[in-house]
């Protein structure tokens, strides 16, 4: 049986690793969300906030501000539309311009997870990088066996019960 070959390879393969961790914090994210009665992907709630901070934006300003490619944001967009969080609006001074802008259901959204959810996120990420120091490296394993060992949203239900 081989090991974690991405682990092994080191800085060879540390895009694949950074991705790997997202991906394993989103997952987290969506599950505790989904507990929440949010059933909404954990990617999408970047661009809600950036929504809610900088206020309408066109497409082009939101992958900007997120460092993503702008057929993702069309598709998130199209996503969040569909269940009714963001509706596009048309610039009053330029028609040709659409700004996407979070509808009253998506203000609520936000509201609440503003309140209730991105807290306890923040607080479980914050305990899982506590005390790194050292090697980029090392610093990701230890993010990884922290994961691995109990995952962002099974942190939150333990703190919650506490």
């Amino acid at each position: 049986m081989t090991g974690d070959l991405v682990r092994e390879y080191g800085y060879l393969t540390l895009g694949s690793r950074f991705k790997r961790i997202g991906e394993r914090m989103q997952a987290d994210v969506q599950r505790l969300t989904a507990a929440h009665g949010f059933e909404l992907h954990g990617a999408l709630w970047t661009m809600l906030a950036a929504i809610d901070r900088e206020g309408p934006l066109s497409v082009g300003e939101l992958a900007q501000n997120l460092g993503i490619a702008q057929p993702g944001v069309t598709r998130s967009l199209a996503q969040l539309e569909a269940r009714g969080f963001v509706s596009p609006q048309r610039s009053k001074t330029d028609q040709r311009v659409k700004r996407v802008a979070l509808t009253e259901q998506g203000h609520k959204l936000v509201d609440h997870a503003k309140r209730e959810i991105w807290p306890l996120v923040e607080r479980a990420v914050a305990e899982i990088c506590e005390g790194l120091d050292g090697p980029l490296l090392e610093q990701l394993s230890r993010i990884e066996d922290a994961l691995a060992k109990r995952p962002l949203d099974q942190r939150v239900k333990l703190e919650d019960a506490e």
